[in-house]
């Protein structure tokens, strides 16, 4: 089937990228998914800064990229007979896939997932293949597995995780990026600190807003966030935080 996808052929663009317009929108050809796989309609995908640092290049991977991680849909068709999820399921798509057998799954940290990695870092799938096609027949890679800004996407089912169809698919997205690295930093890395009298947070954007209402849930006395850009501390006093 065709799918259109926002592609990135080059790194090393500069802002504004108004101007400098690295990305386009392509038509290309998606493979069905195979067994392990989905299909997925993407609904709702969100602009994180990881997306901006590969057009940049400060995060290199391999080129051309259809690129997007951050995003949530719904599953159009699976590759496998006995597989968990359904057609018509509603999941959030994560930037790691965890394929379960490495060290570093089995010891619960399958964000460390040596497969994941590997897959992520050669622009394929966690199966180490490529669903994507240019007109060509060249093929194009997936930007950490999902390649988001795309209206159909095939995915690893280890990139996909189901949430209840009641969740708004905008606010369903954002767990898949900002939630997940704000609040898991909270929930996680800092848990052996937990509860904490005062916890700070720098920096207000996406993930540090999940930080800061993950550190607000621990019952944290009192919370300082800093940011260095005015308008970011300003929507945080609007907000009573």
């Amino acid at each position: 089937m065709k799918t259109t996808a926002t592609v990135l052929r080059s790194m090393g663009h500069k802002s504004p990228f108004a101007e400098s317009k690295p990305l386009k929108r392509v038509e290309l050809e998606l493979e069905p998914p195979q067994p392990g796989e989905l299909l997925v309609k993407v609904r709702a995908a969100g602009l994180c800064h990881s997306d901006l640092s590969v057009i940049t290049g400060k995060r290199p991977r391999v080129m051309p990229m259809a690129l997007g991680h951050e995003a949530a849909g719904e599953v159009v068709e699976i590759g496998s007979a006995g597989s968990a999820f359904s057609p018509g399921d509603h999941v959030v798509l994560a930037f790691v896939p965890a394929c379960g057998d490495c060290p570093f799954c089995r010891q619960g940290r399958p964000a460390l997932c040596e497969a994941g990695a590997a897959a992520n870092h050669n622009g394929t799938l966690l199966g180490g293949h490529h669903r994507l096609q240019d007109d060509g027949g060249n093929d194009v890679h997936h930007h950490l597995g999902v390649s988001a800004f795309s209206d159909h996407i095939v995915v690893s089912e280890r990139s996909a995780v189901v949430v209840p169809n009641d969740l708004p698919f905008e606010i369903a997205a954002l767990f898949g990026c900002a939630v997940l690295t704000g609040a898991g930093a909270v929930l996680n890395t800092a848990a052996e600190a937990l509860p904490a009298a005062s916890i700070g947070v720098f920096g207000l954007g996406g993930v540090g807003l999940a930080a800061l209402l993950a550190a607000k849930s621990q019952g944290a006395s009192e919370i300082v966030a800093v940011d260095r850009v005015p308008r970011c501390n300003d929507r945080d006093r609007r907000h009573g935080r």
